[in-house]
């Protein structure tokens, strides 16, 4: 038995067409990399642009697998750097699409780092990549539906539906963002924060 949002359950039989979705196993991409002396900053660490390179990657490899189609990166959100990685470590990136739009999808990625010599495993990032497909002619094209296979499935899709209105939501708020035109409110405003106000 099977569900299609829209349709009650229904027998393979009569469902709709279903030929141009894909599971969300058929795109999940793992990459796996040692962090060598030459990816670290200054204070010995990883260099978070590191980290952000080998995400992007992983998410256009997924994207563009469940696609068909060449991806770019849109919008990258939530990019919470929770734990530092060591050189010397085996960091894996492991993405899998989370949602389906029209013409856009959410990869989530979630990056671990290995220390191979304690086998001690950190979980140091998750991020999600919004990513758009393009065909031949550089246009926006559609993508495949997806098919969630179990409930971690539909707890991500929702999820990653529910970011979206609230991002939609934030941007609409900060436009509506007005900074006041005199000086005074300007102060009032940023009482109890760490600034020297200087009247012009």
């Amino acid at each position: 038995m099977f569900y299609i949002a829209g349709y009650k359950q229904k027998t393979m039989s009569a469902l709709p067409d279903t030929s141009t979705f894909k599971t969300v196993h058929f795109s999940a991409t793992t990459i796996t990399e040692l962090m060598i002396p030459s990816y670290s900053n200054f204070g010995g660490k990883i260099h978070g642009g590191i980290l952000l390179s080998l995400m992007d990657k992983v998410a256009y490899v997924c994207a563009a697998k469940h696609a068909g189609n060449y991806c770019v990166t849109a919008s990258i959100d939530t990019v919470d750097f929770l734990q530092p990685v060591e050189v010397g470590d085996l960091v894996s990136l492991m993405a899998s699409v989370n949602y389906v739009g029209n013409t856009s999808l959410v990869v989530g990625i979630r990056v671990i780092s290995e220390n191979i010599k304690t086998n001690i495993i950190k979980h140091t990032n998750t991020s999600y990549f919004t990513m758009v497909a393009r065909d031949e002619q550089n246009k926006p094209a559609q993508i495949p539906g997806l098919i969630l296979e179990n409930r971690t499935h539909v707890r991500r899709f929702i999820e990653a539906k529910r970011r979206k209105e609230i991002k939609q939501n934030y941007k609409h708020e900060v436009d509506e963002i007005a900074v006041p035109d005199g000086f005074d409110e300007c102060e009032q405003l940023l009482t109890g924060e760490r600034v020297i106000l200087i009247n012009n």
